[in-house]
């Protein structure tokens, strides 16, 4: 048994839970550091750490968008695919009463709220990713396959950017 010394919270319960083979990262957390920030800090590809973004639609219906760090969402071509007039990212505290999680450690993982999960289709031909462990500056490491397995999300194309 490994003595791992990473925060206990309702996503690595949920990764247990399921017998997940994962990592957890701890960084020191900077507001508004974002993913560039905790890509420098792990020595990894900001393009591997996975962003957990709580959006809505027009009404106020939440789901969850899995990104690249360094990609933006198109929310109007998310919006076309979903068959809804806008997506829109929720305020923060609309996004953290959904979620149960305080915006800069939104987990997918055992959100307080099922919500639909949407992943960018991309994310799955990277051979390791980073996403939020449920914790400001606490990120967990897996394989794409296993988030999919976990997450059951529906792959999109709808990343913004280089």
């Amino acid at each position: 048994m490994s003595k791992e010394k990473f925060p206990v919270t309702p996503a690595t319960r949920l990764l247990r839970e399921h017998n997940s083979i994962f990592t957890g990262h701890l960084y020191p957390y900077e507001e508004h550091g974002g993913t560039a920030h905790s890509a420098r800090c792990l020595g990894v590809d900001e393009h591997c750490v996975i962003k957990t973004l709580i959006m809505e639609n027009e009404r106020r219906q939440p789901l969850i968008v899995l990104m690249h760090g360094d990609r933006k969402v198109s929310t109007k071509e998310l919006a076309r695919l979903l068959g809804v007039k806008t997506i829109t990212p929720c305020e923060p505290a609309v996004a953290n009463k959904h979620s149960g999680y305080l915006v800069g450690g939104t987990s997918p993982f055992g959100t307080r709220k099922a919500m639909p999960v949407y992943m960018e289709a991309s994310i799955l031909e990277l051979p390791l990713i980073y996403l939020n462990g449920g914790k400001r500056g606490f990120l967990v490491g897996l394989t794409p396959a296993e988030a999919q397995r976990l997450l059951q999300p529906v792959l999109v194309n709808v990343a913004i950017g280089d």
